[in-house]
């Protein structure tokens, strides 16, 4: 408005000054000052206008403010979203050289199967052979049985039989303590007597030695696993000299042919065991199977224990199972 009163009065100043000179009717006048504050009401629009644009335009600078940070935001994911881009495109070129070995594979898998499928036609048919074998040996295997029954019937019956034998066997052991002892007492007056022990002695020998070979095949197969049929007395030259065993039998196992060698003895103790190592020395010279040895007695000694476990003995007193 303060800029509408300075024109109004430049204007009239302006009139009034030239009227001075210009002689104009009131009429002419008062239009003049009708115009006038036309001009100063325009103007006083125009300003009101200018103000309402400045505001605008303060506005419109605000808004550009706002859209510069906006594009410079934009700007920047723009950069982020061509990295990821770029990084995609490289994930995709390694996935495309993946899809291509998969392919590769696959064929190579096709192939495999094919030739799978044709193993399986030869394992169908070795299949069908092998069940007819194996429908033979089902056969087999029951009649088997039939025989392991059998024989674990005769086992049983050997069992009793060798029960009662060990039995009697360990009354007679007894008898024979006492008749030692009687021995001891008599022994340096009784040369004769002696005699007729020592033949009862190597009696009682020959006796332990058969139940040895009854009681040892079932020993040896149940702790052992070895399968002997026969323990036989055996002579064995070893440079030329006759080695002699009260026990020899030729057995399995594993699989693998073994043979066992033994001595019997009423009392085994620790001389005894050296003993019977010295023979062990002296039969490998000659016989190239593995050897199972065994000492079998009516007692066992402490003092031949030890000795035993050194060298692989093994020590069976009459009443094991």
């Amino acid at each position: 408005m303060s800029i509408t009163r300075e024109l109004y009065e430049f204007i009239v100043k302006i009139v009034e000054d030239k009227i001075k000179d210009v002689r104009v009717s009131r009429e002419q006048f008062d239009r003049l000052v009708e115009v006038v504050n036309r001009l100063a009401d325009a103007q006083a629009r125009t300003e009101k206008r200018l103000d309402e644009l400045a505001k605008v335009v303060r506005g419109l600078i605000v808004a550009q403010e706002r859209t510069e940070k906006r594009l410079n935001a934009l700007a920047k994911a723009q950069q982020r979203t061509e990295k990821q881009v770029y990084a995609l495109a490289e994930a995709q070129r390694r996935t495309e050289e993946r899809l291509s070995a998969l392919a590769q594979a696959q064929k190579k898998t096709e192939d495999r199967v094919s030739q799978l499928a044709l193993r399986v036609e030869e394992l169908a048919e070795a299949q069908k052979r092998t069940e007819d074998v194996l429908n033979v040996l089902a056969k087999a295997q029951r009649r088997t049985e039939e025989r392991l029954n059998a024989l674990a019937e005769a086992q049983r019956r050997t069992e009793e039989q060798v029960h009662a034998l060990v039995e009697a066997q360990r009354k007679t052991e007894e008898r024979v303590d006492k008749l030692a002892v009687a021995v001891d007492k008599l022994a340096a007056g009784l040369n004769a007597l002696r005699i007729e022990v020592g033949r009862l002695s190597e009696v009682v020998g020959f006796g332990l030695e058969d139940i040895a070979r009854v009681v040892l095949p079932g020993w040896l197969e149940r702790h052992l696993g070895v399968r002997v049929d026969v323990l036989e007395r055996r002579f064995i030259v070893v440079d030329g000299e006759e080695v002699e065993f009260n026990l020899y039998g030729e057995g399995v196992k594993n699989g693998v042919e073994v043979v066992v060698i033994g001595e019997v003895k009423s009392r085994i103790y620790g001389r005894d065991v050296d003993e019977f190592i010295s023979k062990l020395v002296k039969a490998r010279k000659v016989v190239e199977k593995e050897i199972v040895a065994v000492m079998f007695g009516y007692l066992i000694h402490p003092s031949a224990d030890e000795r035993a476990r050194e060298h692989n003995i093994h020590l069976v007193a009459s009443y094991m199972r």
